[in-house]
């Protein structure tokens, strides 16, 4: 097996979902791998790698802009041996295919940059799935995204929770009013546009 690099590419790395994704990947890859958190910056150094996973949630149907830099960088990158690109992607609609322009995107920047396309794991559902009874569906995901990995094949997976869209709103509903009160805000507030008081 090569040697892997992970990149965080969410704007809030260092507490983000994207970070407790990457988190529980590692034992399921079942090697060391070096990480790098788009967020930071700084120099990125992929010439050892074999494999880039880049993590990150939708933004606007999109890529992160903190990841976007991290592709501007990798786009000029002149390595002769192109490592291997898998994506990890998230986001808080309860059907993971929201995510499908996003993959595009990486799979057209290999395409256009001369990088390998690999796996790439879409996850529906929010970050509430990791604390429901439905996460065995988040690790299930990344043990068939590191097998896919490692075997170098070039699939999407997809998970989410096996709820109705019904279901769903209701429950993310109560999730975000539980989250308010938590930090003294009420649901009558949060339905408001005035973000700040007076």
């Amino acid at each position: 097996m090569g040697k892997l690099l992970i990149v965080n590419g969410s704007p809030r790395a260092p507490r983000s979902n994207s970070r407790r994704y990457i988190e529980q990947f590692l034992p399921c890859w079942g090697e060391t791998a070096d990480q790098y958190t788009a967020l930071r910056g700084g120099p990125l150094s992929p010439e050892d790698c074999t494999d880039l996973l880049l993590v990150f949630p939708l933004y606007a149907d999109g890529i992160p802009a903190v990841l976007m830099r991290t592709l501007k960088e990798l786009a000029v990158w002149r390595g002769t041996a192109r490592p291997r690109i898998h994506v990890l992607v998230n986001c808080g609609f309860l059907e993971p295919e929201q995510t499908r322009p996003a993959v595009e995107m990486v799979r057209f920047f290999c395409k256009r940059y001369g990088f390998p396309w690999g796996m790439a794991l879409q996850i529906g559902s929010g970050e509430a799935i990791l604390n429901t009874p439905f996460s065995f569906l988040v690790r299930r995901g990344l043990r068939r995204l590191a097998a896919g990995m490692r075997a170098g094949r070039s699939e999407v997976l997809s998970v989410r929770m096996p709820l109705n869209r019904r279901m769903f709103v209701w429950a993310s509903g109560r999730y975000w009013t539980d989250y308010g009160a938590k930090n003294n805000i009420t649901a009558g507030e949060m339905r408001t546009m005035e973000i700040e008081g007076g």
